[in-house]
């Protein structure tokens, strides 16, 4: 029978355990999903026959939550959730957020500010002698120097900060294996030193071998030059094959990162998600409203990590990576067939995808053997010669899933890249994408329409935006389907200034769209969009940048893409002025907002008395007429 983990010692008495291996921490509650990495991580190890607990949630005003499953025989793991605790706890305005989908109804509070920090100093209190290894998207963006947007300074690694043992980055499920292997062998965890895909500290400098040295700590907070330069070192040593170990100098200590560890073979991948998960929340949290985050993943496939798009802004390709990793057909059809099989079933499996649900191989074959290419791009700024481009092993599983019993459709809401879609010379799969795996409605991500702005994320010009409008239009009305296009956009990135944001504004206009929703630009650690806002520079090619800072102006650049809301006519005015294009205030069919009406205060009382009077005269007739009425019947 499949259980979930266990959360506390009656459920460890319930399997005769009277010690657990690892207990594993996570700032998100427990949903046992493969869709969230601690219950990835749990399921891994206990597959390979470790003992593992979960507390999820603790209250970290003390200690004694995480004493609640006793003292692990190996060691603490410790992940802030799925998602960065700070983003999950502010928004791009640093305002709280009081929503948190990952936690019991919904409701914020549950977990603290930089969790995989505060987290470390509570077991560190409670056992002083235990290793504690951090993974999940927090400390794997953290693992060295890094430009904090919540604080406006460069903060040092995390692994000093929590005062941790060691990092796992990226996707962690080979080396979490790893470490339980040499740590169940005896070997202590400050020796733990030669795994791929994990951060250490050490004082030796001489442990790591042939490793590239990054500027000192004090240099990178000293100099934005120094900071670029630590930053395009470990831009460019990404890769499991070209990648290099790096070293961090400190005062005390030396930061080392080995090398990524190598993409996972497709049965490594299958086996992940075979494992016995019970595919809900723990039943603790029913009183409470449950756990939202579980409706978007329950009746949702993934087929693929990594992503070979590399947007600027994008933290994936120092988390996940640019090598793309696809499930077999089969281990997707026997999920799919799990889904099918749950009671709540509507007949609608919600998506099948990933970071990019249309990349389901390498860029390219040479990737094989030679890594990733340094500073060369797959598909910006335009696709490479070398990059291959074929949807029909998607398709052909889209249409698998579509013939299985009870299943009515089969949607699409990853990103899709439409620069990737738009190059495939074979329409097969965008005639059947419009036909069968959108629901009225499909949304891509140009993010912006400015040359300059593209250029600074790392996406394609408008011209293959206005490409693939044109095409996806014409698909549908061949095909006799009205169906849409909701564009993604985004305000207020580097290289954006208000003159962009109103030729954004201006296409806007003669699309005759207003989006409903709009991104601010988050300077979120470990992206080059991050590096450009902190230095005022492009990292690749040194020149100056523009990068709007204050609140007013992002406000502003926020509010030109809804021009249309009355709620936002100041910011737009302001902004116009501003930007010298008083001419799209007016009443022509290219203006965006109306002039403001000066109100006279006597014309407006007058007004007023008008009105009065107006409807005292109709009263009066209405009540005469009423009496005439009367007399009649009388």
């Amino acid at each position: 029978m499949i259980k979930f983990l266990p959360i506390n010692k009656k459920d460890m008495k319930e399997r005769g355990w009277e010690e657990l291996d690892f207990v594993l921490i996570s700032g998100d509650a427990y949903v046992d999903h493969p869709s969230f990495g601690a219950a990835v991580i749990g399921r891994v190890l206990e597959n390979r026959g470790y003992r593992v607990g979960i507390i999820a949630q603790p209250s970290w005003k003390s200690v004694e939550d995480f004493k609640a499953l006793g003292k692990p025989k190996l060691g603490f793991l410790v992940t802030a959730g799925n998602i960065d605790s700070m983003v999950n706890h502010y928004t791009v305005g640093k305002k709280k957020r009081t929503d948190d989908l990952y936690s019991p109804g919904g409701k914020g509070g549950y977990r603290p500010d930089r969790a995989s920090i505060v987290y470390s100093h509570r077991i560190k209190e409670a056992y002083r002698d235990v290793p504690i290894i951090l993974g999940g998207i927090e400390a794997s963006l953290r693992r060295f120097g890094h430009y904090d947007y919540w604080t406006d300074k460069v903060r040092k690694s995390i692994l000093l900060d929590a005062k941790a043992d060691l990092i796992v980055y990226g996707m962690g499920e080979r080396q979490i294996v790893e470490i339980a292997e040499a740590l169940e062998s005896g070997i202590p965890v400050e020796e733990v030193t030669f795994i791929k895909g994990t951060v250490y500290k050490t004082k030796d400098k001489q442990r790591p071998y042939k490793p590239v040295i990054l500027p000192h700590y004090d240099e990178i907070i000293k100099s934005k030059k120094k900071f670029i330069e630590s930053f395009m070192l470990q831009y460019n040593n990404m890769d499991a094959i070209v990648g290099k170990p790096l070293v961090e100098p400190y005062d005390s200590f030396y930061v080392v990162q080995n090398p990524p560890h190598e993409p996972m073979e497709q049965g490594e991948l299958d086996n992940i998600y075979s494992l016995p998960y019970m595919r809900t929340y723990h039943p603790i949290y029913e009183k409470k409203g449950g756990i939202p985050a579980i409706k978007e993943v329950k009746f949702s496939l993934v087929s693929n990590r990594g992503c070979f798009g590399s947007c600027n802004f994008c933290a994936l390709t120092f988390h996940q990576g640019r090598v793309v990793q696809s499930r077999s057909h089969d281990s997707i059809l026997a999920e799919a067939k799990k889904l099918v099989a749950e009671p709540d079933f509507k007949g609608y499996i919600h998506d099948v995808g990933g970071p990019t649900a249309n990349f389901r191989h390498r860029a390219c074959e040479k990737q094989e053997k030679h890594g990733v290419c340094i500073n060369k791009q797959c598909l910006f700024p335009n696709p490479c010669k070398q990059l291959k481009i074929d949807h029909r092993d998607y398709l052909k599983l889209l249409r698998d899933l579509r013939k299985l019993p009870k299943v009515k459709k089969v949607f699409i809401r990853s990103g899709l890249r439409y620069d990737y879609l738009i190059h495939d010379k074979n329409d097969e799969f965008f005639k059947e994408l419009c036909k069968h795996h959108i629901s009225g409605q499909l949304k891509v991500a140009p993010e912006h329409i400015s040359s300059g702005v593209l250029e600074k994320m790392g996406k394609p010009t408008k011209e293959v935006y206005d490409r693939f409008v044109k095409k996806y239009h014409k698909i549908n009305e061949d095909l006799g389907m009205k169906q849409f296009l909701i564009p993604y956009l985004m305000s207020s990135h580097p290289g954006s200034t208000l003159k962009e944001a109103v030729e954004l504004a201006e296409y806007l206009r003669d699309l005759g769209h207003m989006p409903e929703q709009v991104q601010d630009f988050y300077p979120t650690p470990g992206t080059l969009s991050t590096c450009m806002y902190y230095t005022e520079l492009d990292p690749r090619t040194m020149k100056k940048v523009y990068v709007p800072k204050s609140a007013r102006e992002k406000a502003m650049q926020r509010a030109l893409i809804q021009y249309r809301k009355p709620q936002n006519y100041q910011l737009v005015y302001e902004a116009l002025v501003k930007a010298g294009r008083t001419d799209l205030i007016g009443f022509g069919k290219n203006c965006l907002i109306r002039p403001r009406q000066e109100v006279d205060p006597y014309k407006s009382n007058q007004s007023k008395e008008n009105s009065r009077g107006t409807y005292q005269a109709k009263n009066n007739k209405r009540l005469d007429k009423k009496t005439k009425t009367r007399g009649r019947k009388k």
